[in-house]
């Protein structure tokens, strides 16, 4: 079985946009989850609406993989599960590392939804020397003393960091002088690599500050919606905004 050191994907030779590779999970999950109710055709715009895109931005980036659909009939959804995931490269066994085993660590050990998608965790490691041998997800872990000749053993290619802040950078250099050359960060810092070092980061702080302003802006909305709605019923029923019948001028 191939391992993920000997291949590159094909996508960046071939032309096609960063931001439609990054929809193509997406519309992987919601093929998958088609072909798990049998389902053997969809449509543009079905399958458009499962994924969150809108169904011009889908067809379009459907023509970058050569598949066009069937007027009338929809697209294959068997054949373009194995045409996306023959495009992202889970056709074939990645062996993955994880490094830095606390909580986070070991709840993506622990994740099952690797293995489905052509991902296997090849080893784990921390720089705690009181958890080397402890199984986390059936896998003894290892202690990062290891990590070069861990990498080189399994073939690995892409390496996952969970580790604290101030040990990622040291960690990614670690990895990548030992021939990783994608990365998956989940510690909360920006790590410098260099060129053909591929880097995904994952900052659950960052998307919660996210939906919080959208909280916050939505609460203002309603906020100033209330207002004005007082203010219209206030200026129907002809007293001003203190509630009082404004005094009629005499004549």
């Amino acid at each position: 079985m191939a391992t993920g050191r000997t291949h590159r994907p094909a996508t960046r030779s071939r032309g096609i946009p960063e931001a439609t590779v990054a929809r193509l999970p997406l519309y992987l999950r919601a093929l998958t989850a088609l072909s798990e109710r049998s389902v053997p055709t969809v449509s543009s715009e079905e399958l458009a609406a499962a994924a969150g895109v809108n169904s011009a931005k889908l067809r379009k980036d459907f023509s970058y993989l050569g598949s066009y659909g069937t007027r009338g009939v929809g697209y294959d959804v068997e054949y373009l599960v194995y045409q996306i995931s023959r495009e992202l490269g889970l056709t074939q066994d990645w062996p993955v590392v994880i490094v830095g085993i606390g909580n986070l660590g070991a709840a993506l050990a622990n994740y099952g939804g690797f293995a489905s998608r052509g991902f296997r965790v090849a080893a784990l490691i921390d720089a705690d020397p009181s958890m080397a041998g402890k199984p986390v997800a059936g896998i003894p872990v290892q202690h990062t003393d290891d990590l070069e000749k861990i990498i080189d053993d399994n073939g690995v290619s892409i390496g996952v960091i969970a580790t604290p802040a101030g040990a990622a950078q040291q960690v990614c250099e670690r990895l990548v002088a030992a021939g990783v050359t994608s990365i998956l960060n989940f510690a909360p810092t920006v790590l410098s690599v260099p060129d053909g070092v591929d880097v995904r980061k994952v900052d659950l702080s960052i998307e919660l500050q996210i939906l919080a302003f959208h909280e916050q802006r939505k609460a203002g909305e309603e906020a100033a919606a209330v207002v004005e709605a007082e203010a219209l019923a206030a200026k129907e029923s002809g007293k001003g905004p203190d509630g009082d019948v404004p005094a009629v001028m005499p004549a």
